[in-house]
């Protein structure tokens, strides 16, 4: 395999047709043809399937096309630290974070990093386990700060485990419900909650479940925590999160905790990075300054 002929496959699937990739990495259509059909001969497998409604991947395309994104991002920083190594700038870094990190660790962090690589261009994105597991497979980002159950995690990501996460039941201040002190007393009750792959509201549903305890039967699921938040603060919908990012006076303007009990055990918050691959050399001190400041 080689560098051009992965190109061709990764830039067919962005652009979405034989043509408009030739286009975009200025060459003819057949030299293009002519990349994809040594890669097919190479890997001895048929990866792209044309009709008339246009290109669409095999399966063994779509598997060769997760590694090629990966193997170009690798062979990127690869590149890229060899130039910082030479003293040249530009080095980029792309992560992801969850609320909690990104409110309360994130600015000291960043106050620190740009202490050690001033010149560093950081990318940073919601760090929900549906965004981070591709973006991690895929090589478009170099880690993330995130809360994950490991025994659920794809044996390609590492976990490092750094601090526990309480999370509780939370609404506006002054909700009807706020006096609650049990489950039972929230039956019936309107919830705004993530439900994506290892999400606190996913825990909790299947916590509930796994207690016998009647589920929210009444939920609005929203992924974006700002939705969240504005629906919980202007309306009577209760959300479930990390009791420091209730409680912390920005972040949790207008919400109280509600005290209700049992609770379901932490979930753990840590580092996700691609095993066997290792992290840049603008990316280590920065995994570092979380790791640090999420152990204190």
């Amino acid at each position: 395999m080689k560098d051009h002929q992965l190109k061709a496959l990764v830039q067919v699937a962005e652009a979405g047709s034989i043509r408009a990739a030739a286009r975009a990495m200025n060459l003819s259509q057949s030299a293009l043809t002519k990349a994809l059909r040594e890669l097919e001969e190479d890997v001895g497998a048929e990866l792209l399937t044309r009709s008339y409604r246009g290109v669409d991947f095999t399966p063994a395309g779509r598997a060769l096309l997760v590694r090629a994104r990966l193997a170009l991002a690798t062979l990127d920083k690869a590149r890229e630290e060899i130039r910082l190594l030479r003293g040249g700038a530009g080095a980029r870094i792309a992560i992801a974070l969850t609320p909690l990190v990104a409110a309360l660790v994130l600015p000291r962090v960043l106050g620190d990093f740009r202490r050690i690589q001033p010149d560093a261009a950081l990318s940073l994105e919601e760090g929900l386990l549906t965004n981070v597991l591709p973006g991690l497979i895929e090589g478009r980002l170099d880690f993330a700060v995130a809360l994950a159950n490991p025994g659920d995690l794809p044996y390609e990501i590492e976990f490092e485990a750094l601090a526990e996460v309480p999370a509780a039941p939370a609404g506006r201040v002054g909700h009807p419900l706020q006096k609650a002190r049990s489950w039972d007393e929230l039956r019936g009750a309107s919830w705004v909650l993530n439900l994506t792959e290892a999400s606190q509201g996913n825990h909790l549903i299947r916590w509930l479940e796994a207690q016998g305890i009647e589920v929210p039967a009444h939920t609005v699921r929203c992924a974006s925590p700002m939705l969240m938040l504005e629906l919980m603060r202007r309306t009577d919908h209760i959300g479930f999160g990390p009791t420091r990012l209730i409680g912390d006076s920005l972040f949790g303007a207008g919400l109280q905790q509600f005290a209700v009990e049992p609770l379901p055990p932490a979930m753990s918050l840590g580092i996700l990075t691609l095993r066997g691959v290792p992290l840049s050399v603008a990316a280590r001190p920065l995994a570092a300054l979380f790791a640090r400041q999420l152990r204190s």
